[in-house]
């Protein structure tokens, strides 16, 4: 394969992937299962909930996913999934099936695994709340809290009240953004622009449902130029999102399907690291 000029973007990724740079052509693998989980859910003990709706397709062994806003993905969509080849999907009119089939195929090249550079860190069985908890611990350590000044302010794009909660009891102060806006379970305002907030943060946790509405790359952007730490937790795209790592992306704790919030038993996430950047920029 020929050496990158610059950065990876989504958009290089997916050139190369279809290209068969990163391994079998993809038009050669077929998508055997495809379906679609909703959740809707209200923590005991917490005064607000939320819906989850994640499309997954199975290729071989492994399973790629993609969030969507509730009700937006049409039914037709897992029709034209289920038989398609990878290299078909890659080319689909919807986001979510691109991410989805990317997903997949990389998962099936890559899973998570420590030869891959995946460290597993499980979950104990545990209540809703417990594991989110416990999740949003395993998300948050994965910020170098040593280079970041003293009250740090985070901007958390994708709101997840339990990473509000754990930034806060690590002294570190919050911007919490989600494009459906409203408030925070303790009242606070959302915001609704990421890149607006962007000069006020010190640091980026971002949900991998950015790459799935098309935000991410201008966050990996940002965090590249300026040498901010970006740490994606990721549900959405979980084995494409470790191929950004030193791009722009500092971390990632993945967590593919099944998700934590699918049952009380036990769980595993899988973390990334990039090599520290020492506080500079790299371009």
């Amino acid at each position: 394969m020929t050496a990158r000029k610059g950065p990876v973007t989504y958009d290089r990724l997916v050139e190369e992937v279809r290209a068969g740079a990163h391994g079998p052509d993809p038009a050669t693998l077929r998508i055997s299962v495809a379906f679609v989980t909703r959740q809707a859910v209200r923590h005991d003990g917490r005064g607000t909930g939320y819906r989850n709706e994640v499309l997954s397709l199975r290729l071989a062994e492994a399973v790629g996913s993609c969030a969507v806003e509730p009700g937006t993905l049409p039914d037709a969509a897992i029709d034209d999934c289920v038989g398609a080849d990878v290299a078909a999907l890659l080319a689909h009119p919807l986001l979510p099936v691109r991410i989805a089939a990317l997903d997949a195929y990389l998962m099936h090249l890559l899973p998570h695994t420590a030869v891959n550079g995946a460290r597993t860190v499980a979950l104990a069985p545990g209540t809703s709340l417990e594991k989110s908890r416990a999740r949003a611990a395993a998300v948050v350590d994965l910020l170098d809290t040593e280079r970041l000044p003293q009250g740090a302010c985070v901007l958390v794009v994708g709101v997840v009240n339990s990473l509000l909660q754990e930034l806060r009891s690590r002294g570190l102060r919050c911007i919490p953004c989600d494009l459906k806006g409203g408030t925070t379970e303790w009242g606070e305002p959302i915001v609704t622009d990421a890149g607006a907030a962007l000069d006020r943060c010190d640091a980026v946790l971002a949900s991998g449902m950015t790459l799935g509405n098309g935000s991410f790359d201008a966050l990996r952007a940002h965090a590249l130029r300026e040498g901010k730490q970006l740490v994606m937790f990721a549900q959405t795209a979980s084995a494409v999102l470790p191929r950004f790592l030193g791009d722009g992306v500092s971390a990632v704790c993945a967590e593919p399907y099944p998700f934590f919030w699918l049952d009380g038993g036990p769980g595993v996430l899988h973390r990334y690291r990039a090599p520290a950047l020492e506080g500079v920029r790299r371009r």
